[in-house]
């Protein structure tokens, strides 16, 4: 089916183990050379396996379609709230499945991130830090950086979207190209990673072999960002060549077809648990349109039931199988929706209150920070902003963000914006 043009015409759309740790954390001291934390304490983090999957709504999930509806009011919209696993909480209904793992799942309601611009998304993968002149990485390539295990053997940055694949090796910022990300578009693997049955496995390997052996010659006087990113593009699509069998869509259960559906989200969602299980360190899953300027309900009831009920899954996958304790899952937007609807039905961008979730390592389940007014327009209680999240983010991985930095060429960086703080009320 076409998916129905509702974005604004924004040139900036882009289409293309628990206490223990938290014990280490604030044991740890200054960073050592090469931005890592105390080696004990990196090595702990590792030993430990942790991983985390971003789910990024991008364009601007709707907060009153999904975690902090207001049924009744002016702008609350045709939708009703309903309850949820945790006593006294309610949610859309649009989100029923969801609701049902409300007791894994602490929501922060108090978003106020100002910007209405999409090109606030940059914050949302950077931690919002000061212009130090210098590329911050985003968060998936500081996870690698801290949590990828010196054995691994699959890339350590992964995002699956709609589109078109490659490899993005800007998103590791100043850490450098061999934290970039993996991007595999439509959920495929990368083009050519099949070999032709006429080459064996000497001959390949003689191949590689001569082609490393190219690359070092040539990269001898003249290495830049670009040429390390093409080679690290070769190694990736190495390693996943050994792991074909994540891309078998033949060998999907008939109960994970069923509960995480056979739609594009759904599909990438399934391919991000296992990828996790794979061993990725950092995955995130895409999806866009969520830019609803007209037809907003319309737009969400779809929209949302691609969303609700494979993440619905995959929450319960994780804790079943134990690897939610792990896992530190984010569900992130650019900015919310506007609480008036506009002329077309539709709502606009909306930094200034709106809501996202938080799951698993280091997180309170059914827990919430911030509070809206009763017609959702204004954040009454417990405001956050991007900063304050990426503190979050680590705290929970057990990473003290006050006592670690990143070391840039001698140039010592806080992780986050220092200005910012973790939120305690959904950390355990």
């Amino acid at each position: 089916m076409t998916q129905p043009h509702t974005d604004c015409n924004s040139s900036e759309h882009g289409i293309s183990r628990r206490q223990m740790l938290h014990g280490v954390a604030g044991a740890a001291g200054a960073v050592s050379l090469g931005g890592l934390m105390q080696p004990a304490l990196a090595d702990e983090l590792k030993r430990q396996q942790k991983q985390v999957l971003l789910v990024f709504n991008d364009g601007g999930m709707s907060q009153l379609e999904s975690w902090d509806p207001k049924p009744g009011t002016d702008f609350g919209g045709p939708f009703r709230a309903i309850p949820t696993s945790v006593p006294g909480t309610h949610v859309s209904e649009l989100m029923p499945h969801t609701a049902k793992q409300m007791h894994r799942l602490a929501l922060v309601r108090g978003m106020n991130t100002k910007n209405p611009s999409h090109g606030s998304r940059m914050f949302a993968f950077n931690g919002d830090p000061k212009n130090r002149g210098v590329r911050y990485p985003d968060l998936g390539a500081a996870v690698a950086k801290f949590l990828q295990p010196d054995d691994a053997t699959l890339p350590p940055c992964v995002l699956v979207k709609p589109y078109s694949g490659g490899f993005d090796y800007k998103a590791a910022g100043f850490l450098g190209s061999q934290y970039g990300t993996l991007l595999l578009g439509e959920g495929k693997p990368p083009v050519h990673m099949t070999r032709p049955q006429s080459v064996s496995d000497t001959a390949d390997g003689r191949r590689n072999e001569f082609r490393k052996l190219a690359d070092s010659r040539f990269t001898k006087g003249r290495r830049t960002a670009e040429t390390s990113a093409y080679a690290r593009s070769f190694d990736m699509a190495e390693q996943l060549v050994k792991r074909r069998d994540l891309f078998d869509e033949s060998a999907i259960s008939k109960r994970d077809a069923e509960r995480y559906g056979t739609h594009k989200h759904g599909r990438h969602l399934l391919l991000g648990r296992n990828l996790l299980e794979a061993g990725v360190t950092f995955v995130e899953v895409r999806s866009y349109h969520w830019d609803t300027h007209s037809s907003n309900f319309d737009l969400h009831v779809s929209k949302m039931g691609d969303f609700d009920r494979p993440f619905a899954a995959l929450i319960e996958d994780l804790a079943e199988s134990g690897r939610l304790e792990n896992t530190l899952v984010i569900v992130l937007s650019e900015f919310g929706r506007t609480p008036k609807i506009n002329v077309g039905l539709g709502r606009d961008h909306w930094p200034q209150a709106w809501s996202m979730c938080l799951a698993g390592s280091g997180i309170k389940g059914g827990s919430i920070h911030g509070k809206t007014n009763a017609a959702g327009t204004w954040v009454d209680d417990g405001q956050t902003g991007y900063a304050d999240l990426f503190h979050t983010y680590f705290h929970a991985l057990g990473i003290d963000t006050h006592k670690t930095e990143y070391n840039n060429a001698g140039q010592p960086l806080p992780l986050a914006n220092e200005d910012a703080a973790p939120i305690k009320t959904v950390l355990t």
